[in-house]
């Protein structure tokens, strides 16, 4: 069965593999995550350290816990450790959103793009410069939130119309909807005015330049109630992935588990696309790694994922600064550049695409 057609296969698909057990595991499991906590520590000093201005480490390090004032401490205070933060933030909420898209979905190929999600952010952002004059990012952050609130709104609305519940292939066939209509809103809008067009382009290659600690302030409430509602939500993924009416049969409440797993995607992708506008193949491939690793237990996936995308994003927006010295690159440029060959090496392996 292909890809595409086993993830529209919803009630025929085969149920998940049972997660493995045993000690052994779960003491693997968590050294694994001994190791990604260690790696995210390690980008995050990265991020801090390496920039356009020469730092070296020890300067960096010594004003790092004693901020002294000095230019070197506001470039580190001011301007790399709300960088190095929102990499966090954004990372978590784009890794988990992808996860829970899905799992939700039973979709392999599902990412917060799939249900309009980061279109309705885009959205919101082109009405706010083209037709309110925004022009700095604290402002695009609203109004991306009201556009993905209402895109999310509409898709779950065209998903469940008349008597029918969202079901997993309802929801992406009104994702596809929304997303096209969306896509051709923005784009008329900015083909018809040529200032819009110049300071939409600049948000929407994807990048954590130009943000400081008010807008980490702005999305810090939304992503942690995103994250709390994916993590508790977890167990329930683990019945729905095999199926609706098994789920049910497990006495799983299947609309509210979607209703909320959508709230969650929500609050989450709708907090990075704000903040840092569109950033590609973090959401679908960093779900992929983690399953590749822990296995289809949705507890350990969502945890993975939280922690191994910002080590991708965190690690892409250092690898920018080094390969467009002295300037930078974006990290919605290197993101797609290493996710798109690594997420094409992990569906070329069959157990991956089993959710």
């Amino acid at each position: 069965m292909s890809v595409e057609a086993r993830a529209v296969s919803g009630e025929q698909a085969a149920p998940a593999a049972l997660p493995r057990t045993g000690r052994g595991a779960t003491a693997l499991r968590g050294t694994g995550l001994l190791v990604l906590l260690g790696a995210l520590v390690l980008v995050a000093l990265l991020s801090v350290w390496v920039g356009t201005r020469g730092i070296p480490f020890t300067a960096t390090w010594s004003v790092l816990w004693n901020p002294d004032g000095s230019e070197t401490s506001i470039i580190i205070h001011d301007y790399r450790i709300p960088r190095t933060l929102l990499g966090l933030l954004v990372g978590m909420a784009l890794g988990l959103s992808g996860a829970l898209m899905q799992a939700l979905t039973r979709n392999p190929l599902a990412d917060p793009g799939m249900l309009g999600i980061s279109l309705g952010a885009s959205a919101g952002v082109v009405v706010a410069i083209a037709f309110l004059g925004v022009g700095s990012v604290l402002g695009y952050v609203w109004f991306a939130f009201l556009g993905t609130a209402v895109a999310s709104v509409a898709v779950y609305l065209l998903g469940s119309s008349g008597r029918n519940l969202a079901t997993p292939e309802r929801l992406v066939v009104a994702g596809a909807a929304v997303t096209a209509v969306l896509y051709a809103f923005n784009w008329a809008v900015l083909l018809l005015n040529p200032r819009a067009f110049d300071q939409f382009r600049f948000w929407t290659v994807g990048s954590l330049s130009g943000r400081y600690f008010d807008v980490v302030y702005v999305i810090l409430p939304f992503v942690a109630v995103g994250l709390l509602i994916a993590l508790v939500l977890a167990p329930a993924l683990n019945a729905l992935a095999m199926g609706d009416q098994v789920g049910r049969a497990l006495g799983l409440n299947v609309g509210r588990t979607r209703a909320l797993g959508a709230v969650a995607v929500m609050l989450l992708c709708g907090a990075a696309t704000a903040a840092a506008g569109p950033i590609g193949f973090v959401g679908l491939a960093v779900p992929h790694v983690a399953r590749f690793v822990v296995g289809p237990d949705q507890r350990w996936v969502l945890t993975y994922s939280m922690l191994l995308a910002p080590v991708m994003l965190i690690g892409a927006d250092v690898l920018g600064r080094v390969l467009g010295a002295p300037g930078e690159l974006q990290v919605g440029i290197i993101t797609a550049f290493l996710g798109a060959p690594l997420f094409i090496a992990l569906c070329r392996r069959r157990k991956l695409v089993m959710l």
